[in-house]
């Protein structure tokens, strides 16, 4: 009788601890043989959602190991063992079990106390899903996180027991639905750290949208300031250099007003040279009396120019002049040469010739203006030493400057032997613009010239001079020459009637088929008078209908 009652009693004593578990309960298990009694295990039910870093130090000063995971690779659980050493200020060891490397706190309490399972997440890119074949390992050296290796409330139900590592040890299983984690304590960033790429700044974390990187926006976001405070730097320094040359402007119209009366009465006897010693001893005003100056002495002539020149070397403005005459930078050069070319200073006419074959168009013309202006004899000598191709633009400007500035016309025949064939097209223009008819010799040997533009022109100038001589020339040169050329060459007949080219003008008729030349050459053939008129009443009555319409166009008098 006694011997159930104990039993009974012995099961009642057993089971009563049971009695208060449920399902929102930790679910301990025990080993399949207990040898000794086991202490309570411990209820985790009322763990906050995340388990904060004084909560992991109160659990480590407790009598608990505690597992904080479990990796393949010794390299991820060294990891995991610094970040927890620094944080917790504990020590945490590693040890080899069953092929994996696990983090223990409290690792000297393995199978003397209870062990609780605590994986550890940091805050960090969201980690992916494992494909269903990956194991529990090749997902942790995939991520570097631990595994969770947590006996959960489904696994228990399944399996009527859990291997334990030692007989004294119980594991703790976590409810699938509480999650915890250890937070680290967030550092506050500091306003410096948002211009300096290193550290904690905020430009250098990357972020994971549905998969795809959006570090872009960062660099978007920098381009965009960086264009705004550039925009707004330039738009100040263009409002302070505009102030600043509305002011430069405003005084150097005033100073001009104001040398202008002081040079006039300097002219006319009113005032000394000494009233302009202050204004030459700054470079600013300096430079806009040297304007000024050049400005006045455009309208002087004789005495005056002479007595302004005369102060322009006394304050000693000649020697900016040359010096800006000798500048590497061509715009300086150009308004050096001006200067000296307007107060008739010869000191850098070296300077000038050595312009002359500039690849800079602006500083040829410049070049070839001063030293027009400052030769005394041979105002165009510099065409004997040109180089470069004579621009028609540099001609127009050398023809104005002759009618304007009355200077001496050369014979310009004697550069019709030039190597520069735009120095003998200029040479020919300025004949025939000066009628200069003595250089018909000349204009015959030009006829011939290698170049097709300089025997075209020169045909043109024959032609326009009425240098009959050059017909013979024309004729024998016609059929080597081209299309344009041979207009020109009938042309020119036209101009300097001759019965004796009437043959050659009938030849040029029936043999070319242009009818451009054939209208040319029955203009050439009127221009000879009654008998040009006769011999084209009588090709017009001929059987040649072509030759008909032609000599019909020609003759008629309402066309022309």
């Amino acid at each position: 009788m006694k011997k159930p009652f104990t039993i009974l009693l012995f099961m009642a004593f057993t089971l009563a601890p049971l009695a208060g578990i449920t399902e929102d309960t930790v679910i301990t298990q025990a080993a399949d043989v207990i040898d000794k009694s086991l202490p309570e295990p411990p209820v985790v039910s009322t763990f906050p959602t995340e388990l904060t870093v004084e909560g992991l130090i109160s659990l480590a000063n407790g009598s608990y190991s505690l597992q904080m995971g479990a990796f393949s690779r010794r390299k991820y659980a060294e990891n995991l063992r610094d970040k927890l050493t620094g944080m917790l200020g504990i020590k945490v060891d590693i040890i080899n079990e069953n092929g994996f490397y696990k983090v223990f706190i409290n690792s000297d309490l393995i199978g003397k106390a209870p062990c609780l399972f605590i994986p550890v997440s940091f805050p960090g890119p969201a980690p992916r899903e494992a494909e269903p074949h990956e194991t529990l390992a090749q997902v942790a050296d995939t991520l570097a996180l631990p595994p969770p290796e947590v006996v959960t409330e489904d696994s228990v139900k399944q399996a009527p027991a859990v291997e334990a590592a030692a007989p004294d040890t119980i594991m703790v299983a976590i409810p699938a639905t509480v999650e915890i984690s250890v937070q680290m304590p967030e550092e506050k960033r500091r306003f410096t750290n948002l211009f300096m790429l290193k550290g904690e700044n905020p430009w250098l974390n990357r972020f994971n949208y549905f998969g795809k990187s959006i570090a872009l926006v960062n660099a978007l976001i920098f381009t965009i300031i960086a264009s705004f405070v550039t925009m707004i730097i330039l738009l100040v320094v263009i409002l302070l250099n505009r102030r600043r040359m509305e002011k430069e402007a405003a005084l150097r119209q005033y100073l001009l007003e104001q040398y202008q009366a002081l040079i006039i009465d300097y002219l006319f006897g009113n005032a000394g040279s000494a009233a302009f010693r202050p204004i030459a001893s700054n470079n600013y005003r300096r430079q806009v009396l040297i304007d000024q100056m050049i400005d006045v002495s455009v309208n002087l002539k004789g005495d005056s120019e002479e007595k302004l020149c005369k102060l322009y070397k006394e304050l000693e403005l000649d020697k900016d002049s040359i010096r800006r005459a000798y500048s590497h930078k061509w715009h300086k050069k150009i308004k050096g040469f001006r200067e000296l070319a307007f107060m008739g200073i010869r000191d850098a006419n070296d300077e000038m010739h050595k312009s002359l074959n500039s690849r800079n168009e602006i500083l040829r013309m410049e070049a070839q203006i001063a030293l027009v202006n400052l030769s005394e004899k041979n105002h165009f000598d510099f065409l004997s030493h040109l180089e470069r191709p004579f621009s028609l633009w540099e001609q127009m400007t050398l023809h104005d400057l002759i009618v304007q500035h009355d200077i001496p016309v050369p014979e310009f025949k004697r550069w019709l032997t030039s190597s520069n064939p735009t120095v003998v097209m200029f040479a020919l223009r300025m004949i025939r613009e000066f009628n200069q008819r003595d250089a018909e010799p000349e204009v015959k040997i030009a006829l011939l010239h290698r170049d097709q533009r300089v025997s075209k022109l020169a045909v043109e100038v024959a032609g326009d001079l009425d240098m009959r001589s050059s017909l013979d020339t024309m004729k024998r040169m016609y059929k080597f020459q081209d299309y344009n050329s041979c207009l020109e060459i009938v042309r020119s007949m036209g101009k300097m009637p001759e019965q004796s080219m009437m043959g050659f003008l009938k030849l040029v008729l029936d043999k070319e088929d242009d009818v451009q030349l054939q209208i040319e050459a029955v203009k050439a053939i009127e221009n000879m008078g009654e008998e040009g008129v006769k011999a084209l009443v009588k090709i017009m009555k001929s059987e040649y209908k072509n030759y008909n319409i032609i000599v019909r166009h020609v003759l008629d008098r309402r066309i022309y």
